[in-house]
C-alpha cells in the first residue's frame, strides 16, 4: 500500500528530528518520497516515523503541525523560547506528565492534602525569605551542604530531602529506556512541572552533579511561586525573564546564603 506524503512535512521531520544525514542514508529513496517521484509504502513510512521519533500520524497531515511544549521553554543567549524543540525533549516531558497524573490521582484517591508550599510565594518576595522557606520545609540548615564529603553526596541528600517533602524527582540521561536517544544538556538542564499535590523535577542525568545541584535549587524556587519551566541556563546566563531571574537569586540564596558567604568571604 503507498501513501502520499506532503513534502513540507517530511522536511519538518528531518528538522525536528536533527538526525538528517543518518535519516537520508537509511532512507534512501526520501528524496524521490519528497520530490512526488516516488511514494512510500505504509511499512516504509511507519519506518521512517520511528527512526526520526515523530508520531506516525504527523506525517498524514497536510502540512506541519506546530508543537509546543507544555511547559514555558526558557531558553537562554541568543536562542528563542521554545524553538527548535528535539524530539528527546518533547517525548521526555510527555512521559514525565504521564507519571505525574498517575501519581496525583493515587495521591487523591488516598486522601492525602495538597502541599501547602507549592505556590505559597510570589516572585517579587525577597529570595533569602524564600530560600528560608523551602529549607524549613525540607528540614535543613544553612550548613548542610559543608557537611556533605563530596558534590555526589551532597546531591543525594538533597533529593532525599526534597522527596520526603513530597516533590517527585527524576533522573535520566536518555529518553525512557532508550539508549540510542540521549538527552543534550545543552538543550535544557531540566524541568519541573508544578502540581499542588505531585510536583515533579526532572534533572537531565547527562549534566555534571554540580550542574544538578542547582537546576533541582532552580525548580524548587518554582515550584514555590508556582510556575512550571523548562530551562537550559547555558554558559550560565539567565533567560530574559522574571521569573527565571528570581529563580536563580532564590537557588543561590539556597545553595549559598548570603549570611554564610559575608561571614566567610573575609578568609577567602
Amino acid at each position: 500500500m503507498k501513501v502520499a506524503v506532503n513534502a513540507q512535512v517530511l522536511e519538518w521531520a528531518l528538522d525536528r528530528s536533527r538526525r538528517r544525514e543518518s535519516l537520508e542514508r537509511k532512507f534512501p529513496k526520501l528524496s524521490g518520497w519528497r520530490d512526488g517521484d516516488a511514494l512510500p509504502t505504509f511499512r516504509q513510512l511507519q519506518d521512517f516515523a520511528k527512526a526520526a521519533a515523530v508520531p506516525f500520524g504527523y506525517l498524514l497531515l497536510q502540512k506541519p503541525p506546530v508543537e509546543q511544549l507544555p511547559v514555558a521553554n526558557f531558553r537562554t543567549v541568543s536562542a528563542e523560547s521554545g524553538s527548535g524543540l528535539s524530539p528527546e525533549l518533547i517525548d521526555t516531558i510527555q512521559a514525565m506528565q504521564r507519571r505525574q497524573v498517575w501519581m496525583r490521582e493515587y495521591l487523591i484517591a488516598e486522601g492525602h492534602d495538597r502541599l501547602p508550599f507549592v505556590g505559597s510565594r510570589r516572585i517579587d518576595t525577597e529570595p533569602a525569605e524564600i530560600a528560608r522557606n523551602i529549607r524549613a520545609v525540607l528540614g535543613i540548615d544553612e550548613s548542610w551542604a559543608a557537611n556533605q564529603p563530596n558534590w555526589g553526596e551532597a546531591l543525594r541528600a538533597l533529593i532525599g530531602k526534597v522527596e520526603n517533602a513530597g516533590i517527585l524527582v527524576m533522573s535520566n540521561g536518555i529518553v525512557e529506556n532508550n539508549t540510542h536517544r540521549k538527552l543534550d544538556p545543552q538543550e535544557f538542564r531540566g524541568f519541573v512541572l508544578v502540581d499542588d499535590y505531585a510536583p515533579l523535577v526532572f534533572l537531565n542525568g547527562v549534566d555534571g552533579k554540580a550542574a544538578r545541584m542547582f537546576t533541582l535549587a532552580h525548580e524548587l524556587a518554582h515550584i514555590w511561586i508556582g510556575v512550571s519551566a523548562a530551562f537550559d541556563l547555558r554558559d550560565l546566563q539567565p533567560a530574559d525573564n522574571d521569573n527565571e531571574r528570581a529563580c536563580n537569586l532564590i537557588a543561590a540564596e539556597f545553595l549559598v546564603p548570603s549570611t554564610v558567604l559575608a561571614e566567610f568571604w573575609p578568609q577567602v
